[in-house]
């Protein structure tokens, strides 16, 4: 079965999210939504999330999933805005126990935050599957960029998250908590065992030296013959030299520290205080 896939790209930070539809019937899926958020004045906005439920709502459609591919460290979910608006269930991979165990004690969030996954509708293990109408996903463990991230293959697509980006950009950081080159290759390898014709969405672009503009979507038989990083036969032990060399130069994501805290809790912010205030807290030296 073939999807109906349409993106909606954020320019702040170079997130592409997905609503997933399936072509027999009115029911959709959301991929990787995003929360604007102002970082030096603390304000969230909630235009681009608001993008999709005007197009969900114009197109009469009926949310049935709220998709997180990983603990995002660039751009906030806005999944819980998303989900009271439109309804739907938010899923995620059972390995969101390992972040927010991780990030729980880096954030000292103490022990009335939960580290079961518990702010989440559906935890996936390798092998689970969805159905969205009468079309079926079925989901890939796909480790490596983080300890939780899932590829999502719903009919003939396959929503990858930041394991693979366009062949010409390559692939996905490792060196976050809990991340590993040679687990992210290994993860790479089982999304290019799925059919070459395969369409792969990925939920970043970066618009690589020499393209003009920003693309997401491509192909397995593409990734495989073009991927700078993966494609051509490259091997492990070039890729994880390759991989931790370059990760050692990159910077933080400007928004990781927001990032982290809202998202390992499914796009809620933390509990307010007494006041009704919201905080974020800012580990100094420890990320």
């Amino acid at each position: 079965m073939t999807p109906e896939v349409k993106a909606f790209f954020d320019n702040a930070t170079n997130t592409v999210s997905f609503l997933v539809k399936d072509p027999e019937s009115t029911a959709c899926a959301i991929v990787d939504s995003v929360l604007d958020f102002d970082y030096s004045s603390g304000r969230t906005d909630t235009k681009s999330a608001d993008e999709i439920i005007a197009y969900v709502t114009a197109q009469g459609l009926s949310v049935e999933w709220i998709l997180e591919s990983h603990v995002h460290a660039d751009h906030l979910s806005a999944a819980p805005y998303l989900q009271e608006r439109l309804g739907g269930k938010i899923g995620i991979g059972d390995q969101i126990t390992v972040v927010q165990d991780t990030f729980g004690k880096v954030f000292n969030e103490g022990t009335r935050f939960q580290r079961d996954g518990s702010q989440f509708d559906q935890l996936f293990v390798e092998g689970d599957s969805l159905m969205i109408g009468q079309m079926r996903g079925d989901v890939l463990h796909t480790p490596g960029h983080t300890p939780a991230c899932l590829t999502y293959v719903i009919g003939d697509a396959a929503f990858v998250g930041d394991t693979l980006f366009m062949p010409d950009f390559g692939t996905a950081r490792c060196d976050f908590p809990g991340g590993s080159s040679e687990v992210l290759y290994n993860s790479i390898q089982k999304i290019l065992t799925l059919p070459d014709d395969t369409r792969i969405f990925v939920g970043h672009d970066y618009k690589a030296p020499g393209r003009d503009e920003y693309a997401w979507e491509t192909t397995v038989a593409e990734q495989k013959s073009a991927n700078i990083h993966v494609g051509a036969g490259k091997d492990k032990d070039a890729f994880v030299e390759m991989r931790d060399t370059r990760d050692a130069t990159l910077a933080m994501p400007k928004l990781i520290i927001p990032s982290l805290q809202v998202n390992m809790r499914a796009g809620q912010m933390p509990e307010a205080d007494e006041q009704g205030d919201v905080f974020l807290k800012v580990p100094v030296n420890k990320i």
